[in-house]
């Protein structure tokens, strides 16, 4: 083996991988040393690297990948292929071994760009399921009756010609919640029936097109029939468990003969968990505006909750 070559591997695995898996390993000799290269920044990828018999004074090639994980997005392996050449062309210097200064300036570039290919996958997903036309399972914590038939969008505009939409709801809205370009708006309605309620959703989707071509519609809404009968119901429209989330808050502040649809467009940067407190927040905004609910701030004056100064 090449003298250069054999010192640079014990010394990398050294660093790297004293006690588990090699990081630098040949898998052939003949003539040219052939490695196998495990990148530390992403274990689950490892590249064929060929060493030529005069390695340092001639470069190194990279192959192609030798094995790629399972956790790795679909693609990415030769999107590592192309960085690791390209790192390699800059690092590596006639007559000086090269394979540890690779290793460390790959890392932080591979893990940005890996990073960026799962959000654009992500994105793409996202913006998949907002040409959905049917809308998820409702939520069924806290139903006493519930009926989703009829609820998606397509079976919505179903229900009757477009011409024979109703009047308009009478809608309140909340203020519109913006936070890194993605719009958070909630509408809230008085409504007496399942049936009026779904009225006003197949109105909206109906005659508001900005409101139609939101990425999500979440509604939820509690209303009390004859006797002691009681309709709660809600659905996420894509959004993962967001209209049980609404009907939750709901059922805190006990609200009753309310409906909210609560409309979402996806501004290309995903919010994770912050997502369902801008739908909260803008649902309360309109309850609040609507006079179903107290101010926040309202309620604790009137509730005597201002806090005495200090003597």
């Amino acid at each position: 083996m090449n003298p250069a070559l054999e010192d640079e591997i014990t010394s990398i695995n050294s660093i790297y991988d004293p006690d588990t898996e090699s990081t630098l390993t040949v898998i052939s000799s003949a003539p040219e040393q052939i490695c196998a290269l495990r990148l530390p920044s992403l274990p689950s990828v490892s590249l064929r690297l060929e060493f030529p018999p005069d390695y340092p004074d001639a470069p190194p090639s990279v192959l192609g990948t030798q094995t790629v994980g399972d956790d790795v997005p679909k693609g990415f392996g030769t999107r590592v292929v192309e960085l690791v050449r390209q790192v390699l062309a800059d690092v590596y210097q006639p007559g000086e071994p090269c394979v540890f200064g690779l290793v460390e300036d790959v890392g932080e570039l591979v893990e940005r760009e890996r990073a960026a290919t799962l959000e654009e996958q992500s994105r793409a997903r996202e913006s998949e399921e907002a040409t959905k036309i049917g809308l998820s399972s409702p939520a069924t914590a806290g139903h006493d009756a519930s009926n989703n038939d009829g609820f998606s969008r397509d079976s919505l505009h179903a229900q009757g010609d477009d011409d024979d939409i109703g009047p308009d709801p009478p809608w309140i809205l909340s203020e519109p919640f913006v936070e890194k370009k993605s719009v958070f708006l909630a509408r809230a309605a008085t409504v007496h029936s399942t049936a009026e309620a779904k009225q006003y959703v197949r109105h909206l989707l109906l005659t508001d097109k900005k409101a139609a071509k939101a990425t999500h519609n979440m509604t939820a809404w509690r209303i009390k029939g004859e006797g002691d009968t009681t309709f709660q119901d809600c659905d996420d429209d894509g959004e993962t468990a967001a209209g049980g989330r609404l009907l939750h808050l709901m059922q805190l502040m006990d609200l009753w003969d309310v409906m909210v649809i609560v409309s979402r467009w996806y501004g290309g940067v995903q919010l994770g968990p912050d997502r369902f407190r801008l739908i909260n927040s803008s649902a309360r905004d309109a309850f609040v505006r609507g006079g179903w609910a107290k101010d926040p701030k309202e309620a604790k004056e009137a509730a005597g909750g201002k806090k005495k100064g200090k003597k």
